[in-house]
């Protein structure tokens, strides 16, 4: 059995072919451009070197299939994903999915909302995601299935309507609150899909993807599912991870006017929390790989990548402590 499973995500940062028109204020990309992005991207995925590894920002996956033809260990992978849709009125970014895990399952796009939420009506799309989470259920073991959820939350960008302008301080004000109101509804979303599938299949579960909030923010800790049945909710990884050092703990995701914080996570369910009796496994611990934000690349994502890794204990339930295998301590 394989003991430590590694799971990524991926902020690829406009992932998209040569020439495409992503934004109104953003230059398309030159071939030279596209090619050193591919060459980049292809390192990092080799950095990571994870078992399943959720993206974020894939206008084309077709690019990122060609970014991971240029690696080293990730050729013969799963990948999984859909491309936008070509007759939206506007271009949105998807996510995907690449796994060295076998699946248990075909991928799903989770593009609607239950029935149960919604936007405020005459908001945009009241019924749907932005950016519709994939699930794939990965087999980590024999007779273990985890079910993986890769999301990308609405951003803080203003979420102007027709006429508006930014120079406006109260036309500003209410479009960061249409887009706080989007992100907060996609959170609770994201929370009630959770919670059905804790009481369907109660299989494990990792949630990972790029919230644009922070940890203790309102809109992640609903997606974590405070004040929810202890089975039913999630944990942030960094947060339960067994090698914890508060006195060095320097994690960052993002670099934003020179502010560093954290945005991307990777959250477990309650199988993967050593203190709880139906763990299955732990955290080791949540590696940030960052360099180049520091270093500001031209060709890099302006997220950086987070890594986890979990182990699995020899015997499904059972803690590494109480297990035969484990010999004294």
């Amino acid at each position: 059995m394989q003991e430590e499973i590694r799971f990524a995500t991926f902020n690829a940062f406009n992932l998209a072919p040569p020439g495409a028109r992503l934004y109104d204020n953003l230059v398309p990309t030159t071939p030279e451009e596209y090619e050193a992005k591919l060459d980049w991207t292809a390192h990092q995925i080799d950095l990571l070197n994870a078992d399943v590894i959720g993206f974020q920002e894939i206008f084309s996956q077709a690019a990122l299939r060609e970014a991971l033809s240029r690696t080293r260990r990730y050729r013969e992978a799963v990948h999984l994903g859909f491309d936008p849709d070509p007759n939206a009125t506007r271009l949105t970014p998807s996510v995907a999915l690449v796994s060295r895990l076998p699946l248990a399952e075909p991928g799903r796009a989770l593009t609607m909302f239950p029935d149960n939420v919604a936007l405020p009506p005459g908001s945009r799309d009241p019924d749907r995601f932005t950016r519709a989470p994939l699930h794939a259920g990965i087999v980590a073991a024999p007779g273990v299935v985890i079910d993986v959820i890769v999301v990308h939350l609405k951003s803080r960008r203003p979420d102007y309507r027709a006429g508006d302008s930014g120079e406006d301080p109260h036309l500003y004000a209410l479009a960061c609150l249409r887009s706080l109101i989007r992100r907060g509804t996609e959170a609770t979303a994201l929370r009630v899909l959770l919670t059905d599938m804790a009481r369907t299949t109660g299989r494990p579960r990792i949630v990972m993807g790029d919230f644009n909030d922070v940890a203790d923010s309102v809109t992640t800790e609903i997606v974590l599912g405070e004040g929810t049945p202890p089975a039913e909710r999630m944990y942030d990884a960094c947060s339960v991870q067994r090698n914890q050092d508060h006195q060095r703990h320097v994690g960052f995701s993002i670099l934003h006017d020179s502010r560093h914080s954290t945005i991307d996570h990777i959250m477990v369910s309650p199988e993967f929390n050593p203190a709880l009796p139906e763990a299955i496994g732990e955290v080791l611990d949540v590696v940030y790989l960052t360099d180049h934000l520091n270093l500001a690349l031209p060709e890099a994502s302006d997220h950086g990548q987070v890594l986890a890794r979990l182990r699995l204990f020899p015997r499904a339930g059972m803690p590494r402590e109480m297990s035969p295998e484990a010999g004294p301590a």
